[in-house]
């Protein structure tokens, strides 16, 4: 087994990095836009054709949401044209990938979580062009998988675990939105997922979805954080009609997990008990 980690300087990819090297060391490459340019289609091919690869995750994605409203092309060469060139050439080698998807792929008006054969409504381009690199891998090559996620965190990288811990270092008070539910998700434990999902003989190809376990708001969530890290700081509920943004969020998005946990037997924490080992490793200096 020869694996290919995309886009490995983000949370996630980072995160992957110290599992896979736990669990199967030395059988991964990992690669930034430095070392490959998914959007570079020769690259990509002769980059996978010399690699001798069993697997790629392509952790390699635009997710600056409000960023993408005008950076409309860079966003699609990454999120669509990137996982197209992938798609093509590992389809052709026989090589099996693993893509990441997101829940702004949903318009979050559900009142109860999203399964993986919900109808997709996009609300933004960065949603827009996640759905469409969706697409490009399914139609490309069929036998991939592709895992959704969404309100990810780590000890690494901008999050919305680091901004809160500066923002509660540096405020007496913080106003945070309390009409907008979801589930965050500790990249580690998602790590965790995606290596069993790759490391395991069962290769279930198809859609799944990944977040911790529960539900909460971002309110909710800012409150947690500034517990678990023992900051004093007052944190209000506001609505999204008080915090303007250049970009429509799904005020619930919310995911069902069981697919992921039947198929392949995965036990996903709960969002807090994942919060509150994130919170201990950040402040401990994990970067």
């Amino acid at each position: 087994m020869k694996i290919l980690v995309t886009g490995s300087r983000g949370q996630l990819g980072r995160e992957l990095h110290d599992v896979l090297e736990e669990r199967l060391p030395g059988c991964t490459v990992y690669t930034d836009a430095d070392e490959l340019d998914i959007t570079n289609a020769a690259a990509v091919e002769n980059f996978l054709r010399c690699g001798d690869f069993t697997h790629v995750i392509n952790c390699a994605a635009y997710t600056d949401v409000e960023g993408a409203e005008e950076d409309k092309h860079l966003c699609y060469s990454i999120n669509v044209d990137g996982i197209r060139n992938i798609a093509r050439h590992a389809d052709e080698l026989g090589i099996k990938v693993l893509h990441i998807s997101t829940d702004y792929v949903f318009d979050g008006c559900s009142c109860r979580p999203y399964t993986e054969g919900d109808k997709v409504n996009p609300m933004s381009e960065y949603g827009n062009t996640k759905r469409r690199g969706e697409t490009a891998l399914l139609g490309l090559s069929p036998e991939s998988i592709i895992v959704r996620t969404g309100w990810l965190y780590s000890p690494h990288g901008r999050n919305f675990l680091k901004t809160m811990l500066r923002l509660g270092s540096e405020r007496p008070e913080i106003k945070v939105v309390f009409d907008q539910i979801g589930t965050p998700t500790y990249a580690r434990d998602l790590a965790d997922a995606i290596a069993t999902m790759v490391l395991t003989s069962r290769w279930m190809p198809g859609i799944y979805h990944f977040a911790n376990e529960g539900a909460c708001s971002w309110y909710d969530f800012a409150v947690a954080i500034m517990e678990y890290a023992g900051l004093g700081c007052k944190v209000t509920p506001i609505t999204s009609a008080d915090f303007p943004s250049a970009v429509s969020r799904p005020p619930f998005s919310v995911l069902d997990k069981s697919r992921i946990k039947t198929t392949y037997g995965i036990t996903i924490p709960h969002w807090q008990n994942a919060l509150r080992r994130c919170v201990q490793r950040t402040i401990a200096g994990a970067e």
